[in-house]
């Protein structure tokens, strides 16, 4: 099972005022387990960051004003998605700013079924809580130190590691351990390099049935004694 985990990060919040997606970030991972496979864009919004948004990505307007336009990197970033499940923390923010970069170059938009939402997940099991994933990396331990400002590639690795362990936890590959991967085995089942012990005995000792012969003699017609006397 092949999952995309995908962040952005934009001009501004609101798509209708004109905003646009700045960066793109996505990671996959192959049956819950990271694979080291990412990609990742900048790009020309063609307008301005709005100060907030610059607040917390960094990417300055001449810096992105030097970066291909989506259109530009739009086969690339669908070839790379292919047909897989989206991983997407608030999923609807994202999905508003792509599909409006989509629509922008007469491309298919991202149907809203081919996408799993971290907070809604997050919400489902921590009821009541802060589920950012500010929130959520504190909770589960994700190790948050590199994150100076928010970066599309950067928030979806952290995303990645959030997420399977809202699934589960990073075990989720079952991995052998070192102890258990070093064992060797013989043709039939028999295991070597291991050392053989004597079976522990399993008879119960004289005084262990004197001790039940008398705790019988304090019971009224018992059951054991009348099933054993034959």
């Amino acid at each position: 099972m092949r999952e995309i985990v995908l962040d952005t990060e934009t001009t501004g919040l609101d798509v209708l005022n004109g905003h646009r997606i700045a960066e793109i970030g996505c990671v996959e991972l192959i049956n819950l387990v990271p694979t080291g496979v990412t990609w990742q864009c900048y790009l020309n919004p063609q307008r301005a960051n709005e100060l907030e948004a610059f607040n917390v990505h960094g990417l300055s307007d001449a810096f992105l004003a030097k970066q291909p336009l989506f259109r530009a990197k739009a086969e690339e970033f669908i070839d790379f998605i292919g047909d897989s499940m989206l991983i997407i923390h608030n999923a609807e923010f994202d999905l508003k700013f792509l599909n409006n970069e989509l629509k922008q170059i007469g491309m298919d938009t991202i149907k809203g079924e081919r996408v799993t939402d971290s907070l809604s997940l997050a919400r489902t099991i921590y009821p009541g809580q802060a589920n950012s994933l500010d929130a959520l990396m504190k909770r589960l331990g994700v190790d948050a130190s590199a994150r100076t400002r928010h970066g599309a590639l950067l928030d979806a690795e952290l995303l990645a590691q959030v997420y399977l362990e809202l699934r589960g936890g990073r075990q989720a590959d079952l991995a052998l351990t070192s102890e258990s991967s070093e064992a060797t085995f013989q043709a039939g089942g028999v295991e070597s390099g291991r050392e053989l012990r004597e079976a522990r005995p399993h008879d119960a000792t004289e005084e262990e049935i004197a001790r039940h012969e008398a705790f019988l003699d304090s019971l009224d017609d018992t059951i054991w004694r009348r099933f054993t006397a034959g």
